[in-house]
């Protein structure tokens, strides 16, 4: 595994990272609080999830492009790789929402397993991956939730 490089995390970074986190957690409350509605809300985590998923694996899109030390089977890798989470998204999207939530767990860990294999390839901020497995951790707790909540 590549040494991460050591730098700072950019301040805006994790006020954007775990904002993203709201709307996991908060439609994760509901689909508990408000049972009346519960399906509604199974839907709306299902759609965030499946937008965040598609976004992460945009990440790997960028770092082909940009990490130009990276061999150029695993640019390819990574480009292959970034549309993969979209591709799992879209049916989450179409499929009962329990279902669809863990389609996207699947998904989420699934990128996360990219993300080390692409740390040990290049060097990473030492930020990242720390960062990464926390965001990671809370949405999938999060879109489990309607697996656990009442019928």
């Amino acid at each position: 595994m590549t040494r991460p490089v050591p730098q700072p995390i950019p301040s805006l970074v994790p006020w954007l990272g775990y904002g993203g986190l709201i709307p996991f957690v908060t439609l994760a409350l509901a689909v508990f609080l408000d049972g009346a509605r519960a399906t509604f809300w199974e839907r709306a985590l299902v759609g965030y999830g499946a937008l965040i998923l598609a976004f992460v694996g945009a990440l790997h899109w960028g770092f082909a492009m940009t990490l130009t030390e990276m061999p150029e089977p695993d640019r390819g890798g990574r480009f292959l790789w970034s549309v993969v989470p979209a591709l799992l998204a879209w049916p989450a999207l179409l499929l009962p929402s329990r279902m669809g939530a863990l389609l996207l767990v699947a998904g989420f860990l699934l990128h996360f397993a990219q993300d080390r294999m692409l740390a040990a390839t290049v060097s990473l901020p030492g930020w990242y991956l720390p960062l990464r497995i926390r965001l990671t951790s809370i949405a999938c707790l999060a879109l489990l939730a309607p697996a656990f909540a009442g019928s």
